[in-house]
């Protein structure tokens, strides 16, 4: 069953896949507006935080399942 704590987990993965393909995308440009090493940290967190974030809005669903 879908929480609203699950939705928000759900929301910032979506949120950080934007980031991380948005960085992917800046850095294979050539020239990241944000200068390439700031692109590379935005990228090396939100990678991460997609598979977290997901994951923990399963458990947090699974485990308001049967309520």
């Amino acid at each position: 069953m879908l929480t609203p704590k699950s939705g928000l987990f759900l929301a910032g993965s979506c949120i950080a896949a934007i980031a991380a393909v948005g960085s992917i995308f800046e850095l294979s440009s050539g020239e990241p507006e944000l200068g390439g090493m700031v692109t590379g940290i935005i990228l090396a967190l939100s990678v991460p935080l997609v598979v977290i974030f997901f994951l923990v809005a399963i458990r947090d669903a699974r485990a308001n399942e049967g309520k």
